[in-house]
This record gives structure tokens, C-alpha cells and sequence, in this order.
């Protein structure tokens, strides 16, 4: 019977042997076999997942953007690099700056300054540095950082800096305790001088020959409103409730976008660069904030709650299409993650 069970078993290598040496050898195979049976039986482990880019379109629908200039097919995913302030201490008078690739990948802090405060970055029309405001010596001062580490003081009071795109001019914000200002400078720092009052958060147009900024100047409500660098020719671009001034002009020129409402309702509005057509191009629901077109026009960064509305840690950097789709969610922390500039 033996025999007959190991012949079954191990096919005509069994036949003829003895029962010792059978068994001997049914041992030594099925201490060979055993490890490879198991092995096939194991279930393959799931795969990695990257936390970050959680894209949650199909849990929400796309906004209408009818009436607004088409942008640019998206033939491609997004590209450049994504500035923004990061709470990683969970307290604003100690934010810092971190980047992001705008795949997602490459997430670091940029500042080292554990107990100062930076906001406000937006990156030099190369790429290669970040010009933000920090009270790092004291006041609020314009500072410029190479993403390589090299740190230059502007010795100029103000917020919100912003290079021209010919790199020769900086907009940014000064106040002088009475009211909030527009101010230009060279981009060497000098030759700072005011060149519009009761306005705010300026940013360029394409061509560098026109400012977009947030202002009181022509209602008892902020609106966004543009004018020549010398502060003449001045034009009102929208008429929405709630404007709260943060806003951005696309590369190619066609666009304005910006944001608006009560707290913790807030929405991102696109429309033409003249103010027309004025549509929503978030989804309801996310607190969405602090827009900034891509590079190449194709994308806006912002900042929302849609996963964690309510919670005052809760606020991520995401991106959308400008047609209101593939909105993605680029980082994934513990504390808030606000105020993102797109960059090359």
C-alpha cells in the first residue's frame, strides 16, 4: 500500500524503489515543493497608493462655464510647480512656504525660519525664485528665495509681491495704517513709490502693461478693478458680492479669476479679461479660495475643504480644469495648506 501511494504520488520516479528510500525521497521533494505551493497560495500585495492626487470628479459634477472664452485644450497633465504657504505648525504666525510639483510629486518646505511668518509667495517669471512677505527682522518685509536656499531682503515694507512678466517691475501691498495701498518698485527694490490708494493683492497682466487688484475706489464693496502702472485708466472688471480680492489674469490674456462669498461658502469665479460672462467654476460645497491660473492657462490651483469642510486644519491645495473638470486633490496634511502661485 505504501507503494502504491508514493508511485501515485510521485509518478514512475517511485517506481521499483524501496520503502525507505521512497519515503526518503517523497521527504526530500516535498521539502523542495512545499515553500514554491505556498508561495503560489499567498495573495499578492496591494499596490502603493501615493496619498496625495486624490481626485474626487466623480463625486462632483462639473461646473457651466457657458458664455466664457473656450480655453486651450488639455492635452496633457499638468506641469510647473505650485508654491504655497503650508501651516506646519498649525499656528499662521508661524507659517511657512512649501512646493509642490503640479503632478502631485515633490512636496518640501522651502523656508527654515521656525518662528516667523511667510506668506504671500508667488514665483519670479523664471521659476527659479519665490517672492513673498515675512517678518522674519521684525516688520513685514518683501523677501525673494532661490529654491536652492540664497535668501535676499528687500528692505521694503509690504505684502504680496509679484514680478512683472518682464521681470523688470514688483506690485505688491503696502499699508500705512490708514488703509491698504498698490505699490511698484524696480526689481532691484529701488525706486519704490504708491501709485493707487484703497487697493489691494495686485497682480499683472500678460503683458505686463496693466495692473488686476481688488479696491474700493468706485463702491462701498470691494470689486476687482484695473489700471495703467501709473494708476490712471481706471477700469472695474466685476460686480460680485462678497469679493475678497485675491485673484489672478491668465497667461494668454483671455481670462480673470478670483474668488467670493460668506465664510466657509466661498467659490472660485472665472469670466473674460473685460469681466464679462462671469460663471462658477467650482463646485459647491469645497470653501474654495485663492486662485492661480497654470503657466500655460490650462489649469487654476486654489485652495478648499471639499474633504474636510468645517475643519479649520482642513484647507488643501487642489487644481481644476478650466472648464470645471478633473478637479484633484494635490496635498494631503495635517494642517491647512493656503494661498498657492503656479509657476513654470
Amino acid at each position: 500500500m505504501a507503494r502504491e501511494r508514493l508511485s501515485t504520488t510521485f509518478g514512475l520516479a517511485a517506481i521499483g524503489c524501496g520503502l525507505f528510500v521512497c519515503g526518503a525521497l517523497a521527504g526530500v521533494l516535498l521539502w523542495i515543493l512545499l515553500p514554491q505551493l505556498a508561495a503560489a497560495q499567498k495573495p499578492a500585495p496591494p499596490p502603493l497608493i501615493f496619498p496625495t492626487r486624490t481626485a474626487i470628479t466623480t463625486a462632483l459634477p462639473p461646473a457651466s462655464v457657458t458664455g466664457v472664452t473656450p480655453p486651450p485644450p488639455v492635452d496633457s497633465p499638468p506641469t510647473g510647480k505650485i508654491v504655497y504657504v503650508c501651516q506646519v505648525f498649525q499656528i499662521n504666525t508661524k507659517d511657512q512656504l512649501c512646493i509642490i510639483n503640479a503632478d502631485g510629486t515633490g512636496q518640501r518646505r522651502l523656508t527654515t525660519n521656525d518662528n516667523a511668518r511667510h506668506f504671500y509667495p508667488s514665483f519670479a517669471p523664471d521659476g527659479q525664485s519665490v517672492l513673498f512677505s515675512s517678518n522674519m527682522d521684525g516688520n513685514f518685509e518683501i523677501y525673494e528665495l532661490t529654491l536652492t536656499g540664497q535668501l535676499l531682503r528687500y528692505y521694503q515694507p509690504g505684502i504680496a509681491p509679484e514680478v512683472s512678466p518682464d521681470n523688470r517691475l514688483i506690485a505688491f501691498t503696502q499699508n500705512d495704517g490708514t488703509g491698504d495701498s498698490v505699490w511698484i518698485m524696480n526689481r532691484d527694490g529701488s525706486n519704490p513709490h504708491q501709485v493707487l490708494t484703497n487697493a489691494w493683492d495686485p497682480t499683472w497682466s500678460p503683458d505686463g502693461t496693466r495692473l488686476l487688484f481688488a479696491s474700493f475706489l468706485q463702491k462701498d464693496v470691494p470689486q476687482l478693478m484695473t489700471a495703467s502702472l501709473d494708476g490712471t485708466d481706471l477700469r472695474q472688471v466685476t460686480d460680485l458680492p462678497l469679493l475678497r480680492g485675491r485673484s489672478d489674469w491668465s497667461s494668454d490674456g483671455l481670462h480673470i479669476i478670483t474668488y467670493a462669498g460668506k465664510p466657509w461658502e466661498r467659490e472660485l469665479y472665472i469670466m473674460n479679461a473685460d469681466g464679462s460672462s462671469v460663471q462658477q467654476l467650482t463646485p459647491k460645497g469645497g470653501n474654495s479660495q485663492g486662485p492661480s491660473f497654470s503657466f500655460d492657462g490650462k489649469w487654476v490651483a486654489f485652495t478648499a475643504y471639499f474633504d474636510k469642510l468645517g475643519n479649520n486644519n482642513g484647507c488643501e491645495i487642489y487644481i481644476i480644469k478650466l472648464d470645471g473638470t478633473n478637479l484633484t486633490r494635490l496635498t494631503d496634511n495635517k494642517y491647512c495648506d493656503w494661498q498657492p502661485r503656479w509657476g513654470p
